[in-house]
This record gives C-alpha cells, sequence and structure tokens, in this order.
C-alpha cells in the first residue's frame, strides 16, 4: 500500500479553485519533491495532505483519512512543517520542540522519559542545544526553521511534509537539515514530501519530481525527466541552464536572460554540451521556444 494515495483531489481557497483533481501515489520512504512557480498549489496541496484545507477527492496518507480521521491520529501518521509557523508568545524553544510528542501522550497524561529522550536525539541532531532555553519567538528565521523542524521530527510520523524547509537557512544548514531528513528517510522508512523552491536541491535529494502549475500536475517523473531547458522556461519563464552530475541535476539561472511575461521572445540559440544543456540569447520579436512552443502568461491577457 502506497503511502500517500490521491485521487481527483481538488481544493479552494476563497472560493477559487487552487488545486484541480491531482491524483498520485507515493511509496512508502520516497522523497518526492513537489516544485512550481508561485500560487502553483505545491502548499495547498501539502495542507490537503495534512487535513488543514477541506478538500474533495480521495486522500489516504498512511492509512489515516485527513479530515475524516482523528486529529490524534493524523497527528501520529503525518507531520507538517508549515512555510509560516505560528508561535506561541514566550513558550521556549524546548517546549515547542515538545509539542510534537502531544499526539502521543493520553489525554490527561504527562511526558514519559521516553518522550524526553525523543526529544533530547532531536535536539542533538539539528544542534539546537544552545538554544533550547531561549524564547522561540526571539529567534531568527533560520533558527525557527530548524526548531520547527524539531518539532515535526519529535512527531515521529512516518509522513513528512515540508513547506519550503530552507527557504531562510544559509547554506551550510541547508545542507545540514535536508541531509538529517534524508538519512532518517533512509534509516527509518520515513516517506518525505517536501515543496521546494530551489530546483537544485529538489532535483538531488528528490528521487521524484512533480511539477506544478496553477493547480494542475504537468510533469511527474525522475528529475533527469521533469526538470528540462524547455519545460522550465515554459512554466517559469526562466532561461536555466541545466547540468547532468553524478548527484543529480543542478539548474543555473542565467543572469540577464530571463524571459519577460510582457515582452514578445522568439526562438533562442540553443547549445547542447557534456556538461549539460542551455537555451541563452534574447532571440527577436515573434518567435518561440526552442521546441516550437510559447510559455504560458507570454500572450497579452
Amino acid at each position: 500500500m502506497p503511502a500517500v494515495a490521491c485521487v481527483r483531489v481538488s481544493a479552494e481557497r476563497g472560493g477559487i479553485e487552487v488545486l484541480h483533481e491531482v491524483d498520485l501515489s507515493i511509496a512508502a520512504g520516497a522523497w518526492v519533491s513537489l516544485v512550481g512557480p508561485n500560487g502553483s498549489g505545491k502548499t495547498t496541496l501539502l495542507h490537503a495532505l495534512a487535513g488543514l484545507v477541506p478538500a474533495t477527492g480521495d486522500i489516504r496518507v498512511a492509512d489515516v483519512i485527513p479530515g475524516r480521521s482523528s486529529r490524534r491520529a493524523t497527528a501520529r501518521a503525518v507531520a507538517l512543517m508549515p512555510q509560516r509557523p505560528v508561535v506561541p508568545e514566550g513558550v521556549t524553544v524546548r517546549d515547542l520542540i515538545h509539542l510534537g510528542r502531544t499526539p502521543h501522550i493520553a489525554r490527561f497524561g504527562s511526558e514519559t522519559l521516553r518522550d524526553r529522550k525523543i526529544v533530547d536525539r532531536v535536539v542533538a541532531r539539528l544542534e539546537l542545544e544552545e538554544f533550547t532555553a531561549r524564547s522561540a519567538t526571539e529567534l531568527s528565521g533560520g533558527e525557527l526553521q530548524r526548531v520547527v523542524l524539531a518539532r515535526a521530527l519529535a512527531q515521529q510520523p512516518r509522513v513528512l511534509l515540508l513547506d519550503e524547509p530552507t527557504s531562510a537557512l544559509d547554506i551550510g544548514h541547508q545542507q545540514q537539515v535536508l541531509d538529517l531528513v534524508d538519512s532518517l528517510r533512509r534509516e527509518e522508512g520515513l516517506t518525505v514530501v517536501a515543496a521546494m523552491h530551489d530546483l537544485t536541491s529538489a532535483a538531488q535529494y528528490g528521487e521524484r519530481l512533480i511539477l506544478l502549475d496553477r493547480g494542475r500536475m504537468v510533469a511527474d517523473g525522475p528529475p533527469a525527466e521533469v526538470l528540462t531547458v524547455e519545460r522550465i522556461a515554459e512554466v517559469y519563464g526562466a532561461c536555466v541552464e541545466v547540468l547532468d552530475r553524478r548527484d543529480g541535476r543542478a539548474v543555473l539561472p542565467l543572469r540577464g536572460a530571463s524571459l519577460s511575461a510582457a515582452e514578445p521572445f522568439g526562438r533562442s540559440a540553443r547549445e547542447d554540451t557534456r556538461s549539460g544543456e542551455s537555451w541563452t540569447g534574447r532571440p527577436p520579436a515573434g518567435g518561440s521556444l526552442p521546441d516550437g512552443t510559447r510559455p504560458e502568461g507570454t500572450e497579452s491577457p
């Protein structure tokens, strides 16, 4: 049985459909990266999987049905690291991380020695010892991001949902966090679904990528199939170079070569090299992309 299964899942926000009939199946222990431009539906899909937004269709995550199963059962099975966490005023870092143990503590019970050991282990692995006594509201954005991840890991979920998990982190802590999550995935069979803007990290950690655009799945497969120069130009309106490396695909934006939605453009020079492929230059007006198509958003409304 897959760890995550969605059949014709749609969702609305403010009366506007932002997710349209998404079908997907994710095997236990996999890392799937959700990619796509702002407003493409990545966060809404994660929230639907966590049972935080109403959705039509069928969703099953680690043997629970978000929105129908009890909150406690859902929280034991799936944990979400949100992009914009809500932090209670005055709560310490350690207490915030301890909240991750709440689904495992009886209604009128208290934390056990096992709960404390789990929290201690997570704190150590994320190198948060120096912050535990501090107020969580006094942390920098990057520090808080690591604490919120620690809270999610303390839940010991079977499915971990990450919404831009490294957006506020420096490059060193980005690697630390992603490597830690990946090691837990390999060691404990954790299933990871991560919405990521960094296409290189998405490709290097995710064995499978799902590309969303305007609430629809437009590509699903290995990074080499999803992250092509033409598709990135079409969906993101960006010119990039894509490099194939041993550890996965690397996507490099090309300075001064972005595709403006307000400016007509045509066929550009396409260059294939041993190290990768690039699409460069500003072509004459009235043309198209290298594959003969025209990116969405380039036509006047």
